[in-house]
Order: C-alpha cells, then structure tokens, then sequence
C-alpha cells in the first residue's frame, strides 16, 4: 500500500501549498502558493523533494497526520518554530525524521513566528488545478483546506536529502518592507507619504493570506473618488477608504479599485509570513 497522510488534526488553518499557479492572473486567478517560499524551498531540500513539491502550511496551532500503509516516510517540520513529536515522543524541529507507518506527527502550536511548513519525501500529490497543487483561500481552487479525517496521497520519494541540519531563517522581531513608489502615489498627499515611510505600523490580527493588514496612522488622500478598477501585482500596498496600508500577499486578487500606493518587492514578502499580530512593520524608500 502507497504511504498516504490521514489528517489527525487539522489545526486552525492547515492547507496544501507549492510555488502557486503564476501566470493566470490575466483570467483572474490569484497565484496562491505558500507564503513563506524559503521555508518551503528548504523543507523539500531536507526530505529529498524538488523545490516546487507541495508541503502542508500550518497557522500558529500546527497540525498532526498519521502515515498511511507499512512503509515509513522521511518528513520535516520548519518555518515557525514548534515542538514536533512522532507518536507523543519528541522529534527534531527542522531537520529530517523518518516517520514510521501508521505512527502520528504533530508539530505543535507555535512558539516563534506564524506559520510552519510540513515537507514529506514524494511530496504531497493532490490533483493539481491550472498546474498548481496550491489551496487558493480566495477563489476556492485547489485541494480544500484541510479537516480531520481528510486523506491526501504521497508520491513517490525522489532524490538524496541534501544535509541532516540547516540553518533557519529567524522570525522578524520587526518587519522592514522596502517600498518602490507608485503608481497612485499621487492619490496621497505629501504629509501621508511622510508618514508611510517614518511612521512605525504594527501587523493587525485581521491579516490573511490575503493581504497584510496594517494598525497605525491612516494616510490622507490628496483625491477623492473611486478608481476603474485595475490589476493588482504580489506586494502592491493598497489603501482602502480607513486610510490603513495593506500589503497584497499571495492569495490577492487580481484586480482593485482602491489606490496602490507603492509595491514591496517579492523577495522582502517571505517574513510577513512569520509576522505575528502587533510585530512593528516599517516601510523604508527602496
């Protein structure tokens, strides 16, 4: 019998993520994938995947699976940092441990950070939706988000782990998020420009894999009025009418009507992933 993982507990949100279903954006679907790529990208390294296979993404309350079939599974939990144990006994967090079958690995709530990656060796193989295997929270593509009793099936292991221990990206005590200006930074006036780039915000609990949401000073506009609506890009900063920043993370939608102030570039996303609520965010001039 092929291994498989029957989800023990689903956790607060437990979905399937890989790289996400880029270059739809153009029918109106969102990219989706996981939120934090490097912690995602490392996991399957440790376990032998290629760094596209599909890994669990937990939020802060982790999850717990229980192999299927006789056949052991190679398997790690990183991202946020945890305890892990196999069948009530402790495991490593972040490196690789061979699960045996029938035996149950929990990674446990959070204890640094917000999200964790769950990598197993085959990777996950749900069927993929647009050439993604990514649960999509906004438009509803991609495997559902997962509750006990789900199964989902492995496949088959690939090549070598690349190393037993890694070192892990640390969780942001306090998140910087380099800002190119525009395209509607006109909408603002020059005192709510100041203060998106000197004011301290904090990440609001409201926040999502849709967008960041920010608690702090709102942003006075320079113009009234709406917007034809217009494509959104990964890290565009939208202000909608509370005049509060929210960064666009992956499950954003395509399009919007309310002003983009300025865009995060990509590459600084991956930490608003592991941003708690109340984590300070800084916006500096790229």
């Amino acid at each position: 019998m092929s291994p498989g993982l029957e989800v023990v507990r689903a956790g607060a949100l437990t979905t399937v993520q890989d790289e996400g279903r880029a270059g739809w954006a153009h029918l109106g679907v969102p990219r989706a994938g996981a939120l934090d790529g490097p912690a995602r990208r490392l996991a399957n390294r440790l376990v032998g995947n290629a760094p596209d296979a599909a890994v669990l993404e937990t939020t802060l309350t982790g999850c717990a699976v229980r192999v299927t079939g006789t056949r052991p599974v190679l398997a790690v939990v990183g991202g946020a940092g945890c305890r892990v144990t196999v069948d009530g006994r402790p495991a490593p967090w972040g490196a690789p441990v061979r699960v045996p079958g029938g035996a149950v690995l929990e990674a446990g709530p959070a204890v640094h950070g917000l999200r964790g990656y769950l990598a197993f060796a085959g990777g996950l193989v749900p069927e993929p939706v647009l050439g993604s295997r990514s649960a999509d929270l906004l438009s509803g593509l991609g495997p559902p988000v997962l509750r006990e009793g789900d199964v989902l099936p492995l496949g088959r292991p690939g090549g070598a782990p690349c190393a037993d221990t890694v070192p892990w990206p640390g969780v942001p005590a306090e998140l910087v998020l380099p800002l190119h200006a525009g395209p509607r930074d006109d909408w603002f006036t020059e005192a709510a420009l100041r203060t998106l780039t000197t004011a301290a915000y904090r990440v609001s609990e409201r926040s999502n894999r849709i967008g960041l949401r920010m608690e702090g000073p709102s942003l006075a506009r320079a113009r009234e009025g709406e917007l034809p609506s217009e494509g959104m890009v990964l890290g565009a900063v939208q202000v909608p009418p509370d005049g509060l920043p929210v960064v666009f993370l992956n499950d954003h939608p395509t399009t919007g009507g309310y002003p983009v102030v300025g865009v995060v570039a990509e590459t600084a996303l991956a930490g608003a992933a592991q941003a708690v609520p109340g984590t300070p965010v800084r916006f500096v001039r790229a």
